[in-house]
């Protein structure tokens, strides 16, 4: 694909969607965004990638956020737009039906944070900061922080990371459930890809049905989510990869899922 602010690579199952300004500390223009949104429309029409990674370009920085010189000219009609087309480009990324993970590399802040709140999974390299300064700037996350954060580390914690600012480091992201995992800067990218290889070897049906339940629950009462739950299982039961799965285990082999 012909893009100015991204790498795009897909192989075996896997796309790698590397946000590629260094020099800008991957900051994230206008013109990085709508690349995203074409990026990631290529990997829900793709049947052959089944999970997609996201990293940033050289050591220093996933993304380490909003292009400031291009905030500056925004009036209120001009940054609501700005606002609601950035989550609506983070939103199909979490809404394609496929595992996205966040290999973060190093600044996540501001809207690298968003963006990697925004996938499936995050794994940091132990050398990674990551925040939401805004308010620093005299503004709020605008590419769904305020709604992310909460969901991912509870309104407390959420409350401390916008309301001050401050950047947390790998081991603290780890702590409070930001991250999942946390390796040296070199294991990074192997252990994205290691994650994404184990994902693969899974039903694919499932792994979306299993998705879609923690999405459509977590904005559910508790009943409602099981009701959906169970709802989903009994759909799986009418799928061939169920039955491979089974006979597979029971065979004593591994399963060669179909995706049906």
């Amino acid at each position: 694909m012909d893009f100015q602010h991204l790498l795009y690579q897909a192989a075996d199952g896997v796309a790698t969607v590397t946000i590629n300004r260094a020099s800008m500390l991957n900051a994230l223009s206008a013109a990085t965004v709508r690349e995203l949104e074409s990026a990631f429309g290529a990997v829900e029409a793709d049947a052959s990638v089944r999970v997609l990674i996201v990293t940033g370009a050289g050591e220093k920085a996933f993304v380490s956020g909003a292009d400031i010189s291009e905030l500056k000219g925004l009036d209120p009609p001009a940054g609501v737009r700005t606002c609601e087309f950035g989550q609506s480009v983070f939103r199909r990324l979490e809404r394609m039906g496929k595992p996205s993970i966040a290999a973060i590399n190093g600044y996540a802040l501001g809207g690298g944070c968003e963006l990697a709140m925004a996938c499936t999974i995050r794994i940091a390299a132990d050398t990674a900061k990551l925040g939401l300064p805004e308010v620093t700037l005299g503004v709020i996350p605008g590419y769904g922080g305020t709604q992310r954060l909460p969901r991912i580390v509870g309104r407390g914690t959420a409350m401390d990371l916008i309301l001050t600012g401050r950047a947390i480091d790998a081991q603290e992201a780890l702590r409070i459930g930001l991250v999942s995992q946390v390796v040296p800067p070199g294991d990074l990218m192997e252990t994205a890809r290691k994650t994404a290889l184990r994902i693969l070897r899974n039903g694919p049906v499932a792994i979306r049905a299993a998705m879609e339940a923690i999405d459509t629950g977590l904005d559910a009462s508790l009943d409602a989510g099981l009701r959906h739950e169970a709802s989903l299982f009994g759909r799986l039961c009418a799928t061939s990869d169920m039955r491979e799965g089974l006979n597979a285990f029971l065979e004593k082999r591994k399963p060669d899922f179909k995706g049906q």
